[in-house]
This record gives C-alpha cells, structure tokens and sequence, in this order.
C-alpha cells in the first residue's frame, strides 16, 4: 500500500467485497455496475440502492 490512505482506501473495498459475499453477490458485477451508476451521476441521495445487500444484477 505504501501510505496510510492507501491502507484506508484498500480497507474499505475489501469490506465491500466481502460484505458482497456474505450477501451472496459476485464482487466483481456488484463493484462493475456500483461504480458504472456512479459514474452515470446516480445522486448521493439514493445510495442506500448501491449498497451490496440491495444489489440486483442487471438483467
């Protein structure tokens, strides 16, 4: 990591990695299309539909 803010940073995605699979989720589609809805400007006041336990693969 190097520096303590890449410690930090890495933290939190492996939380969210596992915490995808403790939901059954693949990690990989989970993070793909979190951070695609964001990148698409899906609004800070919605972010409780990107969380792993609400995710829904896109169909």
């Amino acid at each position: 990591m190097g520096h303590e803010e890449g410690g930090k940073a890495w933290g939190r995605i492996a939380s969210l990695i596992e915490t995808a699979n403790i939901n059954g989720v693949d990690p990989f589609a989970y993070l793909k299309s979190t951070l695609e809805a964001i990148a698409r400007g899906h609004t800070q006041n919605r972010n409780d539909v990107l969380l792993p336990w609400n995710f829904r693969p896109p169909i």
